[in-house]
């Protein structure tokens, strides 16, 4: 019998907002129905929004809903991972595990729940929420194809899924896991640009989200290099290149990869 076909219980451990995309996304796709999923939270009321929201069980404690799953999420803050893996290291079979928790390293939820766990760690990020985010994979040790498909699927319901070696998962947090605040202060410098150029604020707003949104999806979309796509839009003498120059001037392009090297080696730190 297929290992997937054993995963027919979901539960979340922690049911903050990525928690609730995930959620969501499995609902969506028809992986789970509402009855099969359960979720633990220190928050009454959130463990109530969840349940009134979507038809998902409550419960009490990590150690109950690790007991009654097949599949668990760790969605908790890395800073309190340990303690969350104490609470469920003693209810811990054969159940699949996937960690959302940025920095927290395999080996360490090894340690804590024991050497035959079998892990999946996850880096997906915010846009998750609207289906359109990007979680990267890494996989440990004695995990099943099936399992790896399964983790993909749940994955996929909120958005794209690659899989990596786990030694690049802090640059992956520096890079997408973080990488949507940096596109929203950009959104954000790019509207405040336009509402001082004389446009309302919600236009503003409405034209740099869109421009990032349509951009994002050519490059997606075409397969071409963003270099080779920029060119075709700065036209010789332009107000294009003009505005590309300050931006250059700025700093733009090296401030972007130190924000991202920053954020990789928070990461690094996290994790120990």
């Amino acid at each position: 019998m297929s290992n997937v076909a054993l995963m027919n219980k979901l539960g979340l451990l922690g049911g903050g907002r990525m928690a609730e995309a995930l959620i969501s996304g499995v609902l969506s796709a028809k992986l789970y129905k509402p009855d099969q999923i359960r979720v633990a939270d220190p928050d009454a009321g959130r463990l109530d929004h969840l349940k009134a929201r979507y038809g998902v069980q409550g419960g009490v404690t990590n150690h109950e809903i690790a007991s009654l799953s097949d599949v668990i999420v760790l969605a908790v803050k890395p800073q309190v991972m340990v303690e969350a893996l104490s609470g469920i290291r003693a209810v811990l079979t054969k159940q699949l595990v996937l960690s959302v928790a940025a920095g927290v390293k395999i080996s360490r939820i090894m340690d804590a729940c024991g050497p035959n766990t079998r892990i999946i760690r996850a880096m997906p990020n915010t846009p998750a929420m609207v289906g359109e985010g990007i979680t990267a994979l890494a996989i440990g040790p004695k995990i099943e194809e099936d399992a790896v498909d399964h983790a993909r699927q749940i994955f996929e319901s909120v958005g794209r899924v690659i899989v990596i070696d786990e030694h690049l998962m802090d640059a992956v947090t520096g890079l997408s896991g973080s990488g949507p605040a940096y596109v929203f202060l950009l959104i954000e410098a790019m509207a405040d640009g336009g509402v001082k150029m004389g446009l309302p604020r919600e236009t503003a707003s409405l034209l740099a989200a869109q421009t990032v949104l349509g951009a994002a999806r050519m490059v997606l979309e075409t397969g071409q290099h963003p270099a080779g796509l920029k060119d075709q839009v700065a036209s010789p003498g332009g107000t294009t290149i003009a505005g590309l120059h300050r931006l250059e001037q700025g700093g733009l392009r090296a401030v972007v990869i130190d924000a991202i090297e920053t954020a990789t080696k928070r990461s690094q730190e996290l994790g120990g």
